[in-house]
């Protein structure tokens, strides 16, 4: 793992947080919590995209439309746990 890599992965991980963000209402994270929130979307989003048989196909807007469905789905986790 390179430093280059941290870095695509620290920009992607914070354009699908702002992303997500933007899209569930209810949860503000800040710039931090976005990072976090679409790095972890990123692991979350390829997992259900692969056991789910779906292709995006490869490069940057791909990794980021998978790190953003999954961000999505763990802010509306968070969302439910939030309330309960």
């Amino acid at each position: 793992m390179t430093v280059e890599q941290v870095v695509v992965w620290v920009i992607i991980g914070g354009l699908a947080g702002l992303l997500a963000d933007a899209f569930v209402k209810g949860i503000r994270l800040g710039l931090a919590g976005a990072i976090v929130v679409g790095m972890l979307g990123g692991l979350i989003g390829g997992w259900l995209f692969g056991l789910l048989g779906v292709s995006v196909g490869g490069g940057l807007l791909g990794d980021i439309l998978v790190a953003f469905v999954g961000a999505v789905v763990l802010l509306l986790i968070l969302r439910v746990l939030r309330r309960g």
